[in-house]
Formats: C-alpha cells, structure tokens, sequence
C-alpha cells in the first residue's frame, strides 16, 4: 500500500474509464494525485472519491489539445502538492470508423490531435517539470503513455487511430532516449491494452465500429471475445495495475519499452 508514497502523479482523462481506475490505484499506493478531464462532474466524483478513501487528489478541467491547460496542469501539481514525479497521458477518443476514402481531413486531423498531439504536449510539459524533481541515482520520474493494440497491428476502418496511437509508441522511444541522454532520470513507456469493458469501447460497440464488422452491439462484443484469447475483454483496473507498476520503482531499468496488456489479442 506504499509503492508511490512521496510521489505525486498527474493523471489525464481521469473521470472514467482507465483514467479513473489508475488514478485510484495510483492513490492508493500513496500518491497525491491531480485528476484532469473535460468531465468535471465525473473527475470531481474521482477525485472526492479518492479523499474519502484518505488519499489526497484535485481535480482540474483540462482539454489536453490546448498547450496553455497543459501549462496550468502542471503548475497545479507543483502548487497542491509541491511537486510532479508521475504523468499517464490517458486521454483520448475513439473516432468513428470507415474507410480512409471516406474519411474527412478534419476528422483525421481531430484523431491526431487528441490521441497524438495531446502526448506530445503532455511530454513536453511534463519532462520540463518532472525534471526538477529528479536526480540522477535518486528519485526518478515515469511517464506512461496509453497507446493501444492498434499502435502494434493494423485493423481496416481504422486508419486515423492506428496512425495516432503507433505515432503514440514510437514518439515514446523517442522521448525515453532523450531522457536517457539527458540524465533527467526520468523512464518513458507505453502501455497497449486490448479491448477493455469501458465506457469508451461500449460507445464504440453502440456505433458499430470495432473491426469494421456491420452488425449489433452485442454481436459484435462476441465478436471481441473471440479475439482475445484469454476469452474475455479486460477490465480497467487491470490496465491500472500495469499502469501502477510503470509509475513505481519496480520498473526502474525499464524506458522505451511497450507494455502490452491484451489477452492475448496481439500473438495470433
């Protein structure tokens, strides 16, 4: 119940979902969390829960394309707490699916910039004051960036979201390299989950746009069992125990790496 205790994370897309259940996890384990999402009503329930349970959170509105909330984001977490050791850039969406011919560039482009350009930002932001809460051979940092099983395989109907989150992936070697190289001691990995019974892949199955597949919602979350080996969709919470070791110092000789959590969905 100690794993992060003295460390302060910030934790985007908060209000649900994974977001949710790693900020919860994150507090248990003895951080001092800031909740971010554009849900007030759902990341101020986070994080009040999380004080009930006798852990310390704030909550702050955030949309994580705006450099300027990123800004604001990170001196929260300095001012609350008085520092920033942890980052998971959650936050994202599922677009609407179809083929690349029929895709508008302002839907692309909306893809892009959330679930790509907005890690960006968070790493920018995020190495420039975790940094200074680190030292080399002593405390360190991690930032953990969501990607997906569709940052490593391609699926049709799907162009702008495989785009954005294998941009997720590499960019997140890139940034561990750069940390490495600069002694900031700070580890940069992504995480790639499977389909996990959130809110967002319910939306996603109401639409019917997982696996380009033209039928019901409840076909098709057969259909997504049946991909995953371990023959089940996965569970937010087992996203934030993988999440939860990143962040600890039980991965500390680990950067660049990606952690896949998929049921298995990715060996076949």
């Amino acid at each position: 119940m100690a794993r992060l205790n003295g460390k302060v994370a910030l934790v985007t897309g908060a209000a649900k979902g994974i977001g949710a259940a790693t900020a919860k996890v994150l507090a248990r384990e003895g951080a001092k969390v800031v909740c971010t999402d554009l849900d007030e009503t759902g990341g101020l329930a986070v994080a009040d829960e999380i004080a009930n349970a006798g852990g310390e959170a704030a909550f702050m509105r955030q949309d994580v394309v705006d450099e300027a909330q990123w800004e604001a984001a990170v001196k929260l977490a300095e001012d609350r707490f008085g520092a920033l050791h942890v980052l998971v850039n959650n936050a994202g969406i599922a677009p609407e699916g179809g083929p690349i011919e029929e895709k508008t560039l302002a839907s692309w482009r909306r893809t892009i910039e959330v679930d790509l350009d907005s890690v960006f930002l968070g790493c920018k932001h995020g190495i420039r004051t975790i940094k200074k809460y680190t030292s080399k051979g002593g405390v360190g940092g991690s930032i953990i960036n969501l990607s997906s099983i569709l940052g490593l395989v391609g699926q049709p109907n799907a162009s702008d979201y495989n785009a954005a989150k294998g941009g997720v992936r590499l960019m997140t070697k890139s940034v561990a390299l750069e940390c490495a190289d600069a002694g900031y001691n700070i580890r940069v990995n992504s995480v790639h989950p499977g389909y996990i019974d959130t809110p967002m892949v319910k939306d996603a199955l109401n639409r019917g746009v997982v696996q380009g597949q033209a039928v019901g919602p409840n076909e098709m979350r057969e259909l997504l069992i049946m991909l995953h080996p371990i023959g089940r969709l996965g569970i937010d919470t087992e996203i934030a125990n993988a999440i939860l070791f990143l962040a600890s110092d039980e991965s500390s000789f680990m950067t660049g790496t990606e952690v896949v959590v998929d049921g298995g969905y990715t060996t076949r």
